[in-house]
């Protein structure tokens, strides 16, 4: 049984890897996109699909939506307001732009909005946990529940 605990500790154990575009591999490197990716392989095995190749401006040019699609091919959609420890949070960095930075939850907000956190890569940086604040709150636009993620 996968539970939201090992979700976040999947995504924690990516903690100190350096930012690497199109990277998936804990300790070696990873983008936003990858470290959702080794995520999965951790938990699941193989991947359910290999994303195309992308350029680090792709967020610049076109229009589609590509991590909303595929999020919703293979995960459970939900109301951010309802996203759980272990969900996938999907940001639109900029407005009118496509969405295309992702996170783990990995604490709960409280009630008034304080001491939610999150997990993520973040370009020329490394994976953090950092606090879930009103900036990235305002920014994110969807959230996934991992296939089979039980409390």
């Amino acid at each position: 049984m996968l539970t939201r605990s090992d979700i976040v500790a999947a995504a924690r154990r990516y903690i100190g890897t350096p930012y690497h575009h199109q990277g998936a591999l804990a300790g070696a490197g990873c983008d936003c996109l990858g470290l959702v990716r080794g995520i999965w392989r951790d938990l699941y095995g193989a991947e359910p699909e290999q994303p195309p190749v992308y350029t680090p401006d792709w967020g610049e040019v076109g229009g589609d939506e590509h991590i909303l699609a595929a999020a919703g091919r293979h995960m459970l959609g939900r109301p951010v307001s309802e996203a759980e420890p272990g969900d996938v949070l999907v940001f639109r960095l900029r407005r009118g732009a496509i969405a295309k930075h992702i996170a783990v939850l990995s604490a709960a907000s409280q009630p008034d909005g304080s001491g939610g956190r999150i997990i993520h890569a973040q370009s020329n940086d490394q994976v953090r946990e950092v606090v879930l604040t009103p900036w990235w709150r305002r920014h994110a636009v969807a959230a996934f529940m991992f296939p089979g993620a039980q409390a």
